[in-house]
């Protein structure tokens, strides 16, 4: 899928100070826009510390994350308001959104909070209309009145990524996110992100330790083991055939998507199909 104005890429390099099972060795990653990036690995592979350094949620090492040449760093003051605008640019689903959200708000006042940190801030009429699209575009769009406790735990994940989008950012960024739903949800929530990814040019991060699910959406995929990268390249040619004897291991022990579909749950809303650009 061509994308000729792809959105600035996050790059990496983190050589953290501090062995550790989740210390970063040297990982360097770069997103392109329409992209989805698939990161695989056991727990304790260094996945989510990856994702935090590159949120700027975990100080520490030598490397930085950037965009626009801007660097994401926790401690960054450079580039005011044009930092702070870019760093709006990168936003993350987390695997449980409840423990973000707070049960006494209603999901349109749970989707507006991001909007609270924008300079200027936007007026009300600007705030419910960006509210709408952003649960328009998760098929939830009747959901803004209501409380988090009246959804299925798909749904509030579609809650979660319709706060993510009310940004406009250029990248989202998956911890496990689907990894407490059963096959079939899982298999919406997927279709629903890679349907934004083809409409927006979003690039999209995801990391999961499910093969059989990332498989049927990443066009990249990057393995890690022990905070380092063991193996990367074009998902075709990972699944087709793996270099790396971890690689195999992860792929032999695999479980068939097919088969937990077999025993899936009714719908929980309407899948998105992927868009092609």
């Amino acid at each position: 899928r061509p994308h000729p104005h792809p959105p600035p890429a996050p790059r990496r390099g983190a050589r953290p100070p501090a062995p550790g099972p989740a210390a970063l060795s040297s990982v360097d990653v770069t997103l392109h826009a329409g992209e989805i990036l698939g990161l695989v690995g056991e727990s304790g592979s260094g996945k989510s510390t990856l994702l935090r350094r590159l949120m700027g949620l975990e100080p520490g090492g030598s490397g930085e994350v950037t965009i626009a040449g801007l660097p994401l760093a926790v401690e960054a003051r450079a580039g005011g308001g044009a930092l702070r605008a870019i760093r709006r640019k990168i936003q993350m689903v987390f695997q449980d959104p409840v423990g973000s959200f707070d049960p006494r708000w209603t999901v349109d006042r749970i989707v507006a909070e991001p909007l609270g940190l924008e300079d200027p801030r936007p007026g009300r009429e600007e705030i419910r209309r960006r509210v709408h699209a952003a649960l328009e575009a998760v098929g939830m769009a009747d959901a803004a009145g209501r409380l988090p406790h009246q959804f299925s735990g798909g749904q509030r994940q579609r809650i979660a990524i319709a706060r993510a989008l009310v940004v406009d950012p250029a990248i989202l960024v998956l911890d496990e996110a689907t990894s407490a739903l059963d096959a079939a949800i899982k298999i919406q929530i997927l279709d629903l992100l890679a349907g934004l990814v083809g409409k927006r040019g979003l690039a999209l991060l995801f990391a999961t330790h499910d093969l059989a699910l990332i498989r049927r959406f990443a066009d990249r995929i990057m393995v890690m083991k022990d905070g380092a990268v063991v193996e990367s390249g074009p998902a075709s040619r990972l699944f087709g055939q793996p270099r790396h004897p971890y690689t195999r291991q992860l792929l032999a022990a695999s479980p068939d998507l097919d088969e937990a579909l077999a025993g899936r749950r009714p719908d929980d809303g309407p899948p998105a199909a992927r868009a092609q650009a």
